[in-house]
């Protein structure tokens, strides 16, 4: 990825969020159109357009996505009922070309989705 993506102005804060998780792997930040009373967005610092550019190299870094996004969940209050989403390319409704996390809670989800 050669050109910056929103969330990497994110990240380096060149743009505002509103921020509520960091650490060195990820950012975590309220989705600007939510889609539940409670929907962050949790994004890794290294830009992987989506699941399927990452490598096995990022095997880990994907395993601290999850474990951030639950620990976002909790702190938000939704620990015991929280829906992750994970789009993979437009055709499914990709917007913005750096994998991310989408933390949904608050309401009931019905499945299938979409």
């Amino acid at each position: 990825m050669s050109e910056k993506t929103l969330f990497t102005r994110i990240i380096e804060r060149e743009i505002p969020a509103d921020i509520i998780y960091e650490d060195e792997h990820c950012i975590a930040f309220r989705d600007i159109n939510p889609q539940a009373p409670f929907h962050a967005l949790v994004v890794p610092r290294k830009p992987i357009a989506m699941v399927a550019d990452a490598t096995a190299a990022d095997e880990v870094l994907l395993g601290k996505l999850l474990l951030a996004a639950a620990q976002v969940a909790r702190e938000h209050g939704h620990g015991d009922a929280f829906r992750l989403a994970v789009n993979n390319g437009a055709a499914v409704g990709q917007t913005v070309f750096h994998l991310h996390v989408h933390v949904l809670a608050g309401r009931s989800f019905s499945w299938p989705p979409g």
